[in-house]
């Protein structure tokens, strides 16, 4: 297949062009002015500037699409001029590419753009799946709204799936990565009350299920069966709570976890939006589809998941 891939020299992005160059598919990875490339990865290079609309003539004909453009949700404290960006850098990023990739005279089959499971809000205990109702933050919004513009592939006949990510897991980027030295330090701990959910999954199975995204098509084998579309919950079938999250991390670094972060230091640290969306919110998210669709998760359980990234 040719796929475009957005964000390709993102955690995600990196990882999922290089599995895909070695199944031997066609990757143009879209490169905004003034980004370095990942040549490392694979693939090649194609000019985007979603400014302006410009998009490369060897973009053309792409049998899928991957957009994982986005500024970091954590990059930053939240100004209103980090907000603007994280909105720009995801809204109109996508916008974009839409009315480009609609002025091609050949569709994308499918066209899988990232999300994330903070479109549900602040929740609780309460069990989200794809059909759960969304929330009403900052966050939320956000997603709802990235969302809705990749979404409007689907007035072309494209299958549209909005891979709603969890906390992924990996040793060289992302949260986890920015745990390691404090915790290596044994000045790990839970965050606030530490009873806050976290959805998490491993890097490994982000790739795994991107590429099955991309890969389905209306009859598997013998048996027909419906594509994945729509809402699709990016995380492991076990969520945690945070302060199970902070054990299984000491347990597998042979470190103390003994130094809690306080609310209200978290708060005064980052702002109190920022905060109560990125560390103290609680979203018990679980991958309905996913199951349905019998994937099979190469990291299951948190403990085999920090076990695989860390080894």
């Amino acid at each position: 297949m040719k796929i475009l891939v957005t964000g390709s020299t993102g955690l995600v992005g990196r990882a999922l062009v290089a599995a895909l160059v070695k199944q031997r598919h066609s990757v143009c990875r879209l490169v905004r002015p003034g980004t370095n490339s990942n040549d490392d990865a694979g693939g090649f290079n194609v000019a985007w500037n979603p400014a302006t609309g410009e998009l490369g003539g060897a973009a053309v004909g792409p049998d899928a699409v991957v957009n994982l453009a986005g500024a970091s949700i954590a990059g930053g404290r939240w100004t209103e001029k980090r907000k603007e960006e994280l909105w720009t850098s995801r809204v109109d990023t996508t916008r974009a590419l839409i009315e480009a990739i609609g002025r091609m005279s050949t569709k994308p089959s499918v066209f899988v753009s990232a999300s994330g499971i903070g479109i549900y809000g602040i929740r609780g205990d309460v069990v989200l799946t794809e059909e759960s109702a969304e929330g009403a933050d900052f966050v939320a919004g956000l997603a709802k709204k990235w969302e809705g513009e990749a979404v409007k592939a689907e007035a072309w006949g494209t299958r549209v799936v909005s891979a709603r990510f969890g906390l992924i897991l990996a040793r060289h980027g992302g949260a986890l990565a920015k745990m390691l030295t404090p915790f290596r330090l044994g000045l790990g701990g839970r965050l606030g009350s530490g009873r806050q959910w976290m959805s998490w999954i491993a890097l490994e199975d982000v790739v795994g299920i991107l590429q099955m995204c991309l890969e389905q098509t209306p009859i598997q084998g013998a048996v027909e069966f419906a594509p994945i579309s729509g809402p699709l919950n990016v995380v492991a079938p076990e969520p945690v709570t945070n302060a199970e999250f902070t054990k299984a991390l000491a347990r597998v670094l042979h470190r103390p976890a003994i130094l809690p972060a306080p609310a209200f230091a978290l708060r005064t640290a980052l702002g109190r939006e920022m905060a109560e969306a990125l560390l103290l919110s609680s979203q018990r998210v679980v991958p309905k589809k996913l199951i349905e669709s019998k994937y099979k998760f190469q990291c299951p359980t948190l403990n085999e998941g920090l076990r695989r990234v860390l080894a």
